[in-house]
């Protein structure tokens, strides 16, 4: 029976058998893709003094972490909520004289104190990859295709990108839809909500077309196009189009150039990534600067535990009973051929009840 003490916070859970099972297999074939194209993994510690994590990145908010002091050096430590600012820390650090660009990869818990109202979850599975020293549009092609390429191979299918454009109204708003400093973050708010009123009221009337500039990319990218800003948007356009041509036909690309949420440190170029069956977004990821180094980069984040819903249900695996007594260089070795074992402990053991299938005999398994 469960006693109160059992019942785990809120946001927390365990991953028995078959679902751990599932994400592993997951990780494994989301790090080979990445492996594969030559991002080499590296494995940042859980914990770091709070300055750290929180000075890397724009956007790193500080209050979101578990947060204690260290009885070592009497400094605050934080528990991490994103890979990515320790990742920008290496580059700047232990891998700073590296030849770039630099690909790493990463795979790593997470947590926050306080999860969001959409994702209940307070501690995650973090996977990704980051291209260090370079923010162009062949960077973030190369970093698009190796998302939907990893999620693919961990099993996703009906694989979606959305592509939006962060420092949009920044760039139209020096020159080309002149707004006041103290205008632009109203005007920012308003179109990420899609609220063409509160637009207006906080003076953003020339940017009513970006609302209209959303869906399917195709037809999105026309009406942004349509836009006139003088010129403003036309490398963005080109840079949209040629990350499309790379990504092809593997997933489903829409637009959305204003929307905000969740690219609180990515520049010019950001995209959050779907799939059938899964609720809400699987990862994001676009082009960013490390602080302190000033280094640009472009990479992208997965949530692995997010992916159970639309993960296949794992085949029946054949297990091999060991009964006592057993021939172990026979089990060594058919367990070097792929075999899984369970050996014997006592006596009465149900070698079915625990799972096998087959039983080790002097001749050899023998299906139970």
């Amino acid at each position: 029976m469960m006693e109160a003490d059992d019942l785990l916070p809120e946001g927390l859970e365990d991953r028995l058998p078959r679902e751990a099972a599932a994400i592993t297999r997951a990780m494994r074939a989301a790090l080979d893709v990445l492996d594969a194209h030559g991002y080499d993994r590296v494995r940042p510690p859980l914990v770091e003094f709070e300055k750290s994590l929180a000075g890397r990145m724009d956007g790193v908010q500080p209050r979101r972490m578990f947060r204690f002091v260290d009885p070592a050096s009497l400094r605050t430590l934080a528990l991490r909520s994103d890979i990515t600012p320790q990742i920008g820390r290496i580059a700047a650090t232990s891998l700073a004289a590296a030849p770039r660009p630099l690909r790493l990869a990463y795979c790593g818990e997470t947590a926050v104190i306080k999860a969001d109202q959409l994702d209940p979850a307070r501690e995650r599975l973090q996977l990704g990859a980051e291209l260090i020293g370079a923010d162009t549009v062949a960077a973030a092609s190369e970093i698009v295709a190796l998302a939907v390429e990893a999620l693919s191979a961990a099993g996703l299918t009906g694989i979606s990108v959305d592509f939006t454009l962060p420092d949009l109204v920044d760039t139209l708003a020096e020159q080309a839809m002149p707004l006041p400093p103290e205008a632009r973050d109203a005007v920012r708010r308003e179109l990420d909500a899609k609220d063409a009123g509160g637009l207006k009221a906080a003076g953003g009337e020339a940017y009513l077309p970006l609302l209209y500039a959303t869906g399917p990319f195709a037809d999105a990218v026309e009406q942004l196009r349509a836009i006139d800003a003088g010129g403003a948007l036309a490398s963005r356009i080109a840079g949209l189009m040629e990350i499309a041509a790379r990504v092809g036909d593997s997933a489903r690309i829409t637009l959305d150039p204003t929307e905000r949420h969740g690219f609180e440190y990515q520049s010019w170029f950001g995209f959050t990534l779907y799939a059938e069956g899964v609720r809400g977004a699987l990862g994001r990821g676009g082009t960013y600067l490390i602080k302190g180094s000033d280094e640009a980069a472009t990479g992208f984040s997965l949530y692995i535990d997010q992916l159970l819903g639309a993960l296949a249900e794992p085949a029946v695996r054949d297990t091999l009973y060991l009964p006592l007594g057993h021939d172990a260089h026979a089990a060594e070795r058919l367990r070097g051929e792929g075999w899984r074992t369970v050996a014997q402990i006592d006596e009465g053991e149900d070698p079915v009840a625990l799972g096998c299938t087959y039983r080790l005999e002097a001749s050899g398994p023998v299906r139970l």
